[in-house]
């Protein structure tokens, strides 16, 4: 480790603190210190101490059970190679998820990251990640704000529940109103009014979801797209499963100037809800407002090809009221697996995955639709999710699914009243025939039982 500190400029500041010594300084007070040993557990040989970390995991039931779990997480495989790159100690410091760009492999790989996410959503320009979908959203946002000092934010109300949780937070510290669009009977966003409403140049921005919280496709039109354009509206496209991007329009085509996401499918592993890794992207026109950094590829004054930072406009870099954001990270290590997920899978193996997605999720949903007393809630196309009726509350068939080792998806009565009696239900690549074999048989059992009471 780097340590830029002299013996010299540790004897001033030690001076200036008024202690002789690093020891001294780290000294813990009387007041607090610990005053009789720590009841904890003997050192173990590493064979015990294996076992003992196994009956821990035995505790977590739910690592056991048949998931059909997503709502913005998603289970799909990571190759082994991935693991065995991301973990070498090049790549790990005291500070790894964050912001480790003091290497030119580290610089690299973030410029590669870069290059990846404009391919895959069609934009001139990405950053070098942020947080979270959510938060790319919230940041996007603000970048809509910059660019035409409007005060309003108009949200599909088919964006992901937690997604649009984040988005008020900021936004109700800048005083920003936002107003949701409608859902369509179909699944889709309603956006019959979009045009009228765009045309009264009020809104920063649209933001749409594709696939949305419910699977569903859910792009705009040609009409759409031309009122947007001609209010100068920008049109911010949430992508939460970036998998999709294999297999769908890429955003710029069907009219984003900006995009946000969560790129936590491309190898990153669901790890108790993160951290993941979120990105923004956007056509040249917004280059001075992405918040965080741009890695970018240039030559020293001996010709010789390196990699740095090109654009920083966050506020430890220039001046405070200059800055277009206070994100002041981004998620490196995080951004380092999706870069090497794609690297692995390549062009024909992304559409590959993706179209295993597709095949999948087509078969949960006839096996699910085969079942009296089950339909599927939306009819437009979907995407690795989708929306099951069940005709009771959506909570209590959870319920008696996981007491048969399934987890059969997400309630959505907890996020839309109206669809208490539905569930929401992925399937992915890692998701088998004999899954939904298991499902369709519970389900069914739960769905007749509740028919008979």
């Amino acid at each position: 480790m780097y340590t830029p500190h002299t013996e010299r400029d540790i004897a001033q500041m030690l001076q200036a603190v008024g202690v002789d010594s690093l020891d001294a300084l780290l000294r813990v007070p009387d007041a607090v210190k610990l005053r009789e040993k720590l009841d904890v557990v003997p050192a173990l040989p590493e064979t015990e101490i294996v076992r003992r970390f196994e009956e821990l995991a035995r505790m977590n039931a739910g690592a056991s059970c048949v998931s059909f779990l997503g709502a913005g997480s998603y289970r799909h495989y990571a190759p082994p190679a991935i693991t065995a790159l991301a973990m070498r100690g090049e790549f790990l410091t005291a500070y790894t998820p964050y912001q480790a760009e003091v290497s030119q492999g580290y610089l690299q790989a973030i410029y590669e990251w870069q290059t990846y996410i404009c391919l895959l959503t069609g934009m001139d320009i990405a950053n070098a990640s942020v947080y979270d979908g959510a938060t790319a959203l919230a940041e996007a946002a603000i970048m809509a704000i910059n660019a035409n000092g409007r005060q309003k934010v108009l949200v599909s109300r088919a964006v992901h529940p937690n997604y649009r949780a984040v988005l008020k937070t900021y936004c109700d510290g800048l005083d920003v109103a936002i107003e949701e669009l409608p859902i369509a009977e179909d699944g889709t966003t309603d956006l019959s009014e979009l045009a009228r409403v765009a045309a009264t140049k009020e809104y920063a921005c649209v933001a749409l979801q594709s696939p949305n919280f419910f699977g569903v496709i859910d792009t705009p039109g040609g009409a759409e797209q031309a009122a947007l354009k001609a209010s100068g509206t920008v049109l911010v496209a949430v992508v939460a499963e970036a998998l999709s991007l294999g297999a769908l329009q890429v955003p710029a085509q069907w009219g984003a100037g900006i995009v946000a996401g969560e790129a936590q499918s491309f190898g990153v592993p669901m790890a108790y809800g993160g951290p993941y890794v979120g990105f923004i992207a956007s056509t040249k026109e917004h280059l001075r407002r992405i918040p965080g950094r741009l890695a970018g590829k240039t030559v020293d004054s001996n010709g010789k090809e390196g990699y740095v930072l090109t654009l920083q406009a966050r506020e430890q870099h220039i001046r405070r009221e200059r800055a277009t954001s206070n994100i002041c990270t981004n998620q490196a290590h995080c951004a380092l697996i999706a870069t090497m997920y794609l690297a692995l899978v390549g062009k024909t193996g992304l559409r590959d995955v993706a179209a295993a997605n597709l095949q999948c999720t087509r078969e949960l949903a006839d096996a699910v639709e085969a079942i009296d007393g089950c339909s599927l809630n939306f009819t437009a196309p979907h995407f690795n999710e989708i929306v099951v009726c069940v005709h009771q509350p959506a909570k209590h068939a959870l319920a008696k699914l996981e007491q048969r080792g399934i987890l059969g998806g997400v309630d959505l009565g907890r996020y839309y009243p109206e669809y208490a009696n539905c569930i929401l239900m992925a399937a992915t690549e890692m998701t088998t025939t004999q899954d939904i074999q298991m499902l369709a048989k519970a389900l069914q059992e739960v769905v007749h039982v509740h028919a008979r009471v």
